[in-house]
């Protein structure tokens, strides 16, 4: 039981199964899932496809805090990604030809994946700090949405598009399948293959990674690629599912919604180490708390209050430190125990 007190996991899992059950005094059949059509649906889905997004943002950046640095600009990479795929399909004669769209998706994937390579090159190429250099990008990106779409929000009709954030296959939400396959594959890359490990040490130290032979620049430039990446599909998945790009709020605070669920799962900022199954539980629940929110009818006024508050106490009883001084649990000093031992001898 003390074993499983101290796993970094589980003070995040209580949270969850406690905003769980609170949503279930509010919300009737909030555990239900039904068969509609052929598709699930129910609270939980609902809690999944929603969140879809944020779990791919926080994927990229918990291997960005691994490695000791931050990526401020997901936000404006959702944007860019959202924004420049609805022009492409909007250009099209057929929104609703496969080709087309498929073509549209990955122009947006390969931007994305450039603006990553961008804030890699800064970080690791010139030594800017990773604040500065992704906030930089972060400022910067909303222009160039709002450029992309004229500042206007750009709408489509296309079912081909609609799938990857609105639609359904094999009875799920397309992008709770597209999350599956992006964290099996980001799990397998760094916990079956070395690179999880060059990621950390290169966190815990660049200087001494670089002496091992480790390439850091390498591997910082690659985490920021993969960061961009996942922000680009999470970007795709949100204008799909809404049919439009809204290049100034698409992807908003995105960015501080990933942070937290990284921190909430158990991943340090100082880098060093990760947790890809904490981040995924962070993610769920940041996303269960808005979910919460709107259930017991909390103020639209006072919702990023009460977010603000229900985060920073997940935050504080995570920390042993605030426990132990909460709970007054010290442990006895071994030099007191030792004290009589060494007053005998010295009588003797």
């Amino acid at each position: 039981m003390n074993r499983i007190l101290k796993h970094r996991l589980f003070w995040p899992v209580v949270v969850l199964v406690a905003l769980l059950l609170l949503n279930l005094v509010f919300t009737d059949g909030f555990f239900r899932i039904q068969m509609k059509e052929g598709h699930l649906y129910g609270s939980l889905i609902d809690i999944f496809r929603f969140g879809a997004p944020l779990i791919l943002v926080a994927t990229g950046m918990t291997l960005v805090i691994a490695t000791s640095g931050i990526d401020l600009s997901v936000g404006s990479v959702v944007a860019i990604a959202g924004a420049l795929a609805c022009m492409q399909i909007s250009d099209l004669s057929d929104q609703n030809s496969v080709t087309g769209v498929l073509a549209a998706v990955g122009i947006a994937l390969v931007l994305s994946v450039v603006l990553g390579l961008w804030n890699g090159f800064l970080v690791a190429g010139i030594g800017i700090q990773p604040i500065i250099a992704t906030l930089i990008l972060m400022v910067a990106g909303r222009g160039l949405a709002q450029l992309i779409t004229d500042g206007q929000i750009t709408t489509v009709q296309s079912s081909s598009y609609k799938l990857i954030g609105g639609g359904y296959w094999l009875t799920l939400p397309f992008g709770i399948i597209i999350v599956a396959v992006v964290l099996a594959l980001t799990a397998f890359l760094t916990r079956r293959l070395a690179l999880g490990l060059l990621i950390e040490s290169v966190g815990g130290n660049a200087e001494a990674s670089r002496l091992a032979g480790i390439s850091a620049r390498g591997v910082l430039i690659m985490v920021y690629a993969f960061c961009g990446l996942c922000a680009g599909i999470a970007g795709l998945m949100i204008s799909s599912n809404v049919s439009s790009a809204d290049g100034n709020n698409a992807g908003l605070w995105i960015e501080l919604d990933a942070i937290l669920a990284v921190v909430i799962g158990g991943t340090p900022l100082s880098g060093g180490r990760f947790s890809l199954s904490g981040t995924v539980l962070g993610a769920l629940i940041i996303q269960t708390l808005t979910t919460t929110i709107y259930s017991i009818g909390v103020p639209p006024e006072t919702t990023l209050l009460f977010k603000a508050l229900v985060v920073t106490i997940v935050c504080l009883i995570q920390s042993p430190a605030f426990r132990s001084k909460v709970f007054h649990r010290r442990r006895r000093p071994v030099a007191a125990s030792a004290a009589p031992e060494e007053k005998v001898r010295v009588s003797a």
